[in-house]
C-alpha cells in the first residue's frame, strides 16, 4: 500500500475508499467519534428565487445538502465548498422541487465519488414529474438542465441515514409544501435540515394547494424532533427552530384567514377570488411581511398562492377541518398587526426566544408603570414574569396604522387571571413600545 494511501485510510476519507474499497470504509459503518462541531457552510443564490445549499463538517468529508436550482448556481457553490479543502462523501435532497435538484448534475460532475441520496418517496416523485415541474422549471429559465440527475442511493423516510461518518435522523412528510418531504436531523447537533417546511423570512409558494397539509406538517415537525436546536431551511436564514416553524405556522393561518373569507358565498367574487379581493390580501401580506423575499422566480407568486389557497378554501370542509387548519386554531389571531401576533402567540407557545425576537433592538415595555428597556431587558422581564402563562385577546380596542390596543386576559400560571389593556406601537416588522395596564 502506498503513503498517500496509507495517510488517506487513516483519516478515513471518502476519498480513501473510492481509490481502495476495504473493510470499513463504507458510509453506512460506524459513527464517527471526532466529527467536527462547526456550523455548516452555507451558500445562498442570488434573488429574486434564492434558495440555498449547505455543507457539513464530517469525519470522512463533507456532507452536502440540496443542490440549488440551476448547474450555474451549482458551480458557485462548488467554489466555495472546495475552500473547506475536504472530500465530498455524500449530497442528500429534501425534496422534488426543481429549485432543489436542478443544480445534482453539476455537483455530481465536480464529486464524483459523493453519492447522491434522496428518500424512495422522493425519488419516485422526482422520475414521474406527475406536476410537470420540470419542463415548467425549463421554460421559465434557459438555465435549468434539460435533464434532471436521480438519486443513487435510496433509502426509506424515518431510516437513520450514515453518510461521511455521521449520522442522520430522518423524517417524511407528504401533501404539505411539496407532495413529499425529507428532513434530516443531526442529534449530536440538534441541527434540523428543513427543506421548504419552515423558511427563514421569506414568502413562501404555495400553489400546490395543501396549506392544510403544511400546517399538520408543522405541528409534527415540532413534535418528531422536539430537541432540534437550530433550523437551516431551503430558502431564507437559519434560526431557532421552534421559532421558525412558529414563524412559518403564523404565516400560514394569516393568509388562509385573509383568503377565507374572499371564497365565502356571498363574497363579491363568489367562491372565486377577484380581483379587488386579490389586491387587499397582496396588500395586506405586504405590510404584514415587508422585505420578505419570495422563494421561487416568479413575479406573481402571492397572486399564485392566492389563487390555489382559494380553490383548497373553496372545496374545505370548514366543519371537518383538522385543528391546525380550523379559523380558531390555537395561536391563531386575526386582525392584528404581525409582530403583535408574534407576541401573542409566543406567549402561548412558551417561546421565549421567538417573544424577544418580536421587538426592535431598542423596544421599551413599561409593564403598569415599571420601564423595561431593550430587547435584553425585555427578554429577561419575560423569562419571569411571562412565559408559562396564558394570553387572550379578547378584542381590538383600538386599531391604526402601527398602533393596536387590544383588552385581553392573562393568567399567569394558565387559569384564571386577570383583564389588561396592552397597546403596541410597531415599526415595519417589530414592536417598538408595549404598554400593559389594568383594565379598569
Amino acid at each position: 500500500m502506498n503513503q498517500r494511501l496509507r495517510r488517506l485510510l487513516a483519516a478515513g476519507s471518502a476519498a480513501a475508499c473510492a481509490i481502495a474499497p476495504v473493510a470499513g470504509c463504507s458510509d453506512d459503518g460506524p459513527d464517527g467519534g471526532d466529527a467536527k462541531t462547526a456550523r455548516p457552510g452555507r451558500f445562498a443564490s442570488s434573488h429574486p428565487g434564492s434558495v440555498n445549499t449547505y455543507w457539513i463538517e464530517a469525519p470522512r468529508g463533507l456532507v452536502v445538502i440540496d443542490t440549488l436550482r440551476t448547474p450555474a448556481d451549482a458551480q458557485k457553490a462548488i467554489t466555495e465548498i472546495r475552500k473547506a479543502g475536504r472530500p465530498v462523501a455524500a449530497i442528500l435532497l429534501t425534496h422534488s422541487h426543481p429549485d432543489h435538484v436542478g443544480g445534482a448534475r453539476a455537483l455530481h460532475e465536480a464529486f464524483p465519488e459523493a453519492p447522491v441520496h434522496a428518500s424512495k418517496a422522493t425519488d419516485k416523485t422526482m422520475r414521474e414529474d406527475r406536476r410537470g415541474f420540470y419542463p415548467l422549471a425549463r421554460s421559465a429559465n434557459k438555465n435549468f438542465p434539460a435533464e434532471v440527475t436521480y438519486a443513487d442511493r435510496t433509502f426509506e423516510d424515518g431510516t437513520p441515514l450514515r453518510v461521511g461518518g455521521l449520522r442522520f435522523e430522518t423524517a417524511g412528510f407528504g401533501a404539505g409544501e411539496s407532495d413529499n418531504a425529507t428532513v434530516y436531523f443531526r442529534p449530536d447537533t440538534g441541527d434540523l435540515f428543513s427543506g421548504d417546511l419552515a423558511g427563514g423570512k421569506v414568502t413562501p409558494a404555495l400553489i400546490e394547494g395543501n396549506s392544510c397539509g403544511w400546517l399538520q406538517i408543522l405541528d409534527r415537525l415540532g413534535r418528531r424532533f422536539p430537541r432540534a436546536g437550530t433550523i437551516y431551511p431551503g430558502h431564507g436564514a437559519p434560526g431557532p427552530a421552534r421559532a421558525l416553524i412558529d414563524e412559518q405556522r403564523r404565516y400560514l393561518q394569516r393568509f388562509r384567514a385573509l383568503v377565507r373569507p374572499a371564497v365565502a358565498a356571498d363574497s363579491p367574487g363568489g367562491r372565486t377570488v377577484d380581483a379587488g379581493e386579490q389586491k387587499s390580501i397582496t396588500v395586506e401580506m405586504d405590510r404584514a411581511y415587508p422585505g420578505h423575499p419570495p422563494v421561487a422566480d416568479l413575479p406573481t407568486i402571492v397572486q399564485e398562492n392566492i389563487k390555489a389557497v382559494g380553490r383548497e378554501l373553496s372545496a374545505e370542509d370548514p366543519a371537518k377541518a383538522p385543528a391546525a387548519c380550523s379559523a380558531t386554531a390555537p395561536g391563531s389571531v386575526h386582525g392584528l398587526l404581525a409582530p403583535v401576533e408574534a407576541y401573542v402567540g409566543a406567549v402561548n407557545g412558551g417561546n421565549l426566544d421567538a417573544l424577544a425576537g418580536a421587538f426592535a433592538e431598542d423596544a421599551e415595555v413599561v409593564d403598569v408603570g415599571r420601564r423595561i428597556q431593550g430587547r435584553a431587558a425585555i427578554r429577561d422581564w419575560a423569562a419571569k414574569e411571562v412565559v408559562g402563562g396564558r394570553l387572550t385577546v379578547l378584542g381590538v380596542a383600538e386599531n391604526r396604522p402601527g398602533h393596536q390596543r387590544l383588552l385581553v386576559r392573562f393568567a399567569p400560571g394558565g387559569t384564571g387571571g386577570f383583564e389588561a389593556n396592552y397597546a403596541f406601537s410597531v415599526e415595519g416588522s417589530a414592536i417598538t413600545r408595549a404598554e400593559l395596564t389594568y383594565a379598569g
